[in-house]
């Protein structure tokens, strides 16, 4: 490995940090890369053989891992990563013109960056945000009921370096790296910010108070048993 004195021992802390959370060291995997990650900006071959070496398996099945999560990435991505949702619902709804229109607009295609390394595209499968397609991230932040127009709008400020709020969540989005971080298990302490549910997630629980609906107690009739 070639990481520098300072910043290999920096890793190593957060690396022991990390395996102490769980039972067996290999089962802290996943988070090791994104450790890694928010160090390099993607998966390189120094990160994964650091994964291996603290986890006591061969860098073949770090590698097996980080190139089956779409999450880990092997080249570089911009300092803001932005995924357009084009999935059924979102593409139905405008996703699939504005990925088209979006890649256009900024001169890259699916998981490329820009030459300045501020922006890079990503057509994401699904967000797991149908109600309020078609969606967009960025860095993994909600970006709601977009448009074409919105989206070019968002990477332009992104790339001249004004600030953007996500729809729900935190006031401010932060890089690429630092979002790396918080996935490997290190809270930037802003979790609390910002709406968490919008209106159109809670229709259901306000439709449930309205009509008296609850939950089948154990053990009523109906509930299937083993």
């Amino acid at each position: 490995m070639t990481y520098e004195p300072e910043i290999l021992a920096s890793l190593e802390r957060d690396a022991k940090d990390i395996i102490a959370r769980y039972p067996k060291p290999r089962s802290a995997l996943l988070p090791m890369l994104h450790l890694v990650q928010s160090v390099d900006g993607h998966i390189t071959q120094d990160g994964i053989e650091f994964c291996a070496d603290q986890l006591g398996i061969t860098a073949a099945q770090v590698t097996g891992v980080s190139t089956f999560y779409t999450q880990y990435k092997r080249e570089p991505v911009g300092e803001y990563h932005v995924g357009v949702c084009i999935n059924t619902l979102c593409a139905v709804m405008g996703g699939d013109q504005i990925w088209n229109e979006l890649s256009e607009h900024v001169g890259v295609g699916h998981d490329e960056a820009t030459p300045d390394g501020k922006v890079s595209l990503e057509r994401i499968e699904c967000n797991a945000a149908c109600d309020f397609a078609p969606v967009m991230t960025v860095n993994w932040e909600f970006f709601d009921n977009m448009t074409p127009e919105k989206a070019k709008g968002l990477v332009d400020d992104l790339r001249a370096g004004r600030e953007v709020a996500p729809t729900r969540g935190p006031g401010g989005v932060c890089s690429w790296k630092e979002a790396s971080r918080v996935l490997a298990g290190f809270p930037d302490g802003r979790a609390h910010e910002g709406v968490q549910a919008g209106p159109e997630s809670l229709v259901g629980l306000e439709l449930a108070k309205e009509r008296g609906w609850t939950a089948p107690e154990p053990g009523s009739d109906g509930e299937v048993r083993a």
